[in-house]
């Protein structure tokens, strides 16, 4: 499939190649034979986020890397993505993942807990979050290019990156449909991806090959106004996805405990 700029893969390419190099906004644009301004602006329209939100985006997923991997301190990993200050990354890192990276790099036994956990559920209905209100309605169906068995992790988050917690999302046993209500009025990202039955709890925690998929045109909800129902299609990673940032683990946390919380209630 191809896009427009595609000199903008060179670009990631190089990146990801210099990961760990200073990488200003400049000697980016000259890689590409762009001006500074009109490189942000093709790199925004193609990746959906300016080049050094990337740059920030990619160093973190590098810094899961590192805490699972290595043995390396939290600040020595702090260090290496350009982090001078320990208070400043573990706020960024806690921010965009969800956890601290103290947590996440001791989430390796609750990975295979929420799955196997998931694995196990005798039944997935569930009241999306937040419950039935005035507000709007985000439906569709979710295919795949490949044949899996495992989950799909679902949700709409308020950047076209899956990072933090997201605004909506759920967790699906099958490919089929979903439907998420009392959406309030706003901007918003789709963005899935699935797990297979049996994965490694390392790769539940760094998701590089799991089947993805972004909306690359933004969901907006408006008052009493329908939104276009969306038909999403999982694929395999490509070159121009931004990393998946957040901890599956505790998506699926959050989504077992609505799910205990609903049998309680009943």
């Amino acid at each position: 499939m191809s896009y427009r700029y595609s000199e903008i893969d060179g670009v990631i390419a190089y990146i990801h190649e210099h990961i760990y190099d200073p990488l200003p906004l400049s000697s980016l644009a000259k890689y590409a034979g762009y001006s500074p301004y009109h490189f942000t602006r093709i790199f925004k329209e193609r990746i959906g986020l300016s080049p050094l939100y990337y740059v920030s985006a990619l160093r973190l997923q590098k810094a899961k890397d590192l805490l699972l991997r290595t043995r390396l301190s939290v600040r020595d990993i702090g260090l290496e993505i350009g982090q001078q200050s320990l208070g400043t990354f573990t706020s960024r890192f806690t921010e965009r993942i969800g956890v601290t990276p103290a947590q996440f790099r001791n989430s390796t036994l609750l990975a295979d807990r929420h799955l196997h956990s998931l694995q196990q559920l005798d039944s997935w209905r569930e009241a999306l979050f937040p419950l039935a209100s005035p507000y709007g309605k985000v439906e569709g169906t979710v295919q795949a290019t490949e044949p899996f068995q495992g989950v799909i992790l679902i949700g709409l988050f308020a950047r076209p990156i899956p990072e933090g917690i997201p605004l909506y999302g759920t967790v699906l046993s099958a490919l089929g449909s979903f439907c998420f209500t009392g959406v309030k009025p706003g901007t918003y990202y789709m963005m899935a991806t699935s797990v297979s039955w049996g994965t490694q709890s390392v790769d539940v925690l760094l998701p590089h090959s799991t089947l993805r998929t972004r909306s690359r045109e933004p969901i907006v909800v408006k008052p009493f106004s329908a939104v276009p129902y969306q038909e999403v299609m999982l694929y395999p990673p490509r070159l121009d996805d931004p990393p998946i940032l957040i901890s599956l683990p505790l998506l699926m946390n959050r989504f077992l405990s609505r799910m205990a919380q609903r049998q309680t209630s009943m």
